[in-house]
């Protein structure tokens, strides 16, 4: 099989994190719920994670790396610990479900108003709108870093400073790019950076998290056991602590911990130029392809994802094609991506997407343009 779902999941990851799982099932205690060497050893394991992931994002405290199931989870703990009521928050029609639906509940709730930053015909943000778009109770700035359907990649320095410089909060999904391209929080004036674990990082699924600037706050959007202060009627108040209520899954930590080391030893200027290259030679394949469409921008700075459609075929017959006649995994679909769809035109088709890995080679690429072609004819 070629698999080219690598924006759902990567599906290969490096030995090294699979060795680390089976030996952390086998070794590793709760952390922070016992003194003995088993408990310990999970909380050692735990806490090197963090201070890889602090380094990683340009976070200053490992503290303030809170672990979470995905980057859903991570998205709603932000989300529903940082507004008050009559806030304003601005987001963008580049937006997956994880921030748009946790926005819409709180809109609908009545504690926050909504705006959009627009995207035209190929998919990009007007990055002048989110200084249009600012009010006096502008609370925050909530975007993605780039789309999971087009790749297309938002300037979030930019953003950022713009928050910054109107005294609102900045909060990263960084589903598509944490471990494939460089980010520094300080640099980029993030407040609030959510990751998930399964996908350009290499770790194991039901692993994610934020990294939290310091001063910023976040109410607990889950309370429970925490190991500390078990006599408290509320949940602890230092960060990671705060957050982090219940076991953790230490197991699949530590294989996010040797994914990490894994990419802290290739580079991430090295997988995002390698991506970079398959999904050129990919695009300039199929783009030439009559019958076929392309979205996105190709022409600024972009994730390894293309989507595309063939003629006014459904996308999930043109995927379940390549999957049963040329065993190429792709994603068809709405991608979780409404407004985008809307935006390209393409709420009932969907589109077909082919996301690239550090693990896919060019011969891949050429089979897959291969067997486009093919469909197309």
């Amino acid at each position: 099989m070629i698999y080219l779902d690598n924006a759902a999941t990567t599906l290969r990851k490096p030995q090294c994190v699979t060795d680390a799982v089976v030996r952390a099932m086998n070794t590793m205690g709760n952390p922070g719920r016992g003194a003995h060497s088993n408990a310990l050893s999970a909380s050692r394991v735990v806490y090197d994670a963090r201070c890889k992931i602090a380094k990683l994002f340009g976070c200053k405290r490992p503290d303030h790396v809170v672990f979470t199931s995905n980057s859903t989870e991570a998205l709603n703990i932000a989300l529903n610990g940082i507004f008050e009521q009559g806030d304003h928050v601005i987001t963008t029609d580049l937006e997956h479900n994880s921030v748009l639906r946790p926005l819409y509940r709180l809109e609908k709730a009545g504690i926050i108003s909504l705006s959009f930053v627009p995207a035209d015909s190929r998919g990009r943000a007007d990055q002048d709108a989110f200084l249009s778009l600012l009010r006096p109770n502008t609370r925050a700035i909530v975007c993605t870093h780039a789309s999971n359907l087009t790749g297309n990649m938002i300037d979030i320095a930019r953003v950022g400073k713009i928050a910054h410089d109107h005294g609102a909060l900045f909060v990263v999904d960084a589903s598509q790019t944490a471990g494939a391209v460089p980010i520094d929080m300080e640099r980029m004036n993030i407040d609030i950076l959510c990751f998930t674990g399964h996908k350009g990082l290499m770790g194991p699924q039901g692993t994610g998290g934020l990294c939290i600037r310091e001063g910023v706050e976040i109410r607990p959007f889950k309370v429970g056991g925490s190991g500390v202060h078990s006599y408290d009627k509320e949940q602890p108040s230092p960060y990671p602590t705060r957050l982090e209520a219940g076991t953790l899954n230490s197991h699949g930590i530590a294989g996010l911990s040797a994914a990490l080391d894994y990419l802290n030893e290739v580079g991430i200027e090295a997988i995002r130029d390698r991506e970079a290259m398959l999904t050129r030679r990919f695009y300039e394949g199929v783009s030439k392809i009559d019958g076929v469409t392309v979205y996105g921008d190709f022409g600024s700075e972009h994730t390894a994802v293309v989507a595309l459609n063939i003629r006014d075929e459904d996308s999930a017959i043109i995927s379940d094609t390549l999957y049963e006649d040329y065993e190429i995994a792709t994603r068809p679909g709405a991608h979780c991506a409404p407004r985008m769809h809307e935006a390209l035109g393409t709420t009932e088709q969907g589109a077909v997407r082919f996301s690239f890995s550090w693990f896919n080679t060019p011969e891949e690429v050429d089979e897959a343009v291969r067997a486009v072609a093919e469909l197309a004819e």
